[in-house]
């Protein structure tokens, strides 16, 4: 909860004489997911890089929700569409490539007449070891291409992300750029572990699309090591 300071109304004014403020207790409530967008390379020479962590989260909550993903060409993605709680819920992976992610997000919020809050964006997260994973709503993109194209192509950095850790290559001694990194297969330790965790991460998708943030937030966090 926040304060916000409201006006008494005129006729109390009055009656008063003078001017009056009120402190009032005000909830601010979370608008509803209903954009699930994973972010990574499309190809087949992409499919088992770290970078595409966020595709393979998407594929995921495609089979839990029963969906299919097909192209949809004028929101440059693959798209599946699903009824959760009463609710159509819409996943995409982008086809623009990582870097022009935003050129897909953008169409399909406007499309759907959504604001950024009610996108939630799947990610590979350099600042977390595989294994981790974390959820937060706005921030900065901390030099993820496809991360900084959705805030220029939204305007805003106001949309929940769901970070899905992969490691730095120093975290692992190794002297390769992050460039190379992120777009080379995780070795098969990492993988167990980055596949433990975007179960954790389907684990809390349900929570998130009734509404309940803090649940999600505090499970997800709970299980990170």
């Amino acid at each position: 909860m926040r304060s916000v300071f409201l006006k008494e109304p005129p006729v109390l004014r009055k009656r008063w004489g003078l001017f009056t403020v009120l402190a009032v207790n005000v909830v601010v409530m979370n608008e509803p997911l209903r954009l699930i967008i994973g972010l990574g390379n499309p190809g087949p020479q992409y499919e088992t890089t770290r970078h595409n962590a966020g595709f393979w989260l998407a594929d995921h909550l495609a089979d839990d929700f029963g969906a299919r993903f097909t192209q949809e060409k004028p929101f440059f993605s693959w798209v599946a569409k699903a009824r959760v709680n009463g609710e159509t819920v819409i996943l995409a992976k982008p086809k623009t490539f990582m870097n022009r992610s935003g050129q897909a997000a953008g169409a399909l919020m406007r499309f759907y007449k959504l604001t950024p809050p009610q996108v939630l964006v799947l990610h590979d997260e350099l600042d977390l070891p595989p294994g981790q994973a974390k959820l937060k709503r706005g921030g900065g993109h901390a030099g993820h291409n496809g991360l900084r194209d959705i805030q220029s192509a939204f305007s805003s950095p106001d949309f929940w992300r769901l970070r899905i850790g992969i490691g730095h290559p120093r975290d692992f001694g190794l002297a390769q750029q992050v460039a190379a990194f992120v777009l080379n297969q995780p070795r098969p330790d990492e993988l167990t572990q980055i596949e433990g965790v975007i179960d954790r991460c389907r684990a809390i998708v349900p929570a998130l699309l009734k509404d309940d943030f803090e649940g999600a937030i505090s499970e997800l966090h709970s299980g990170n090591r």
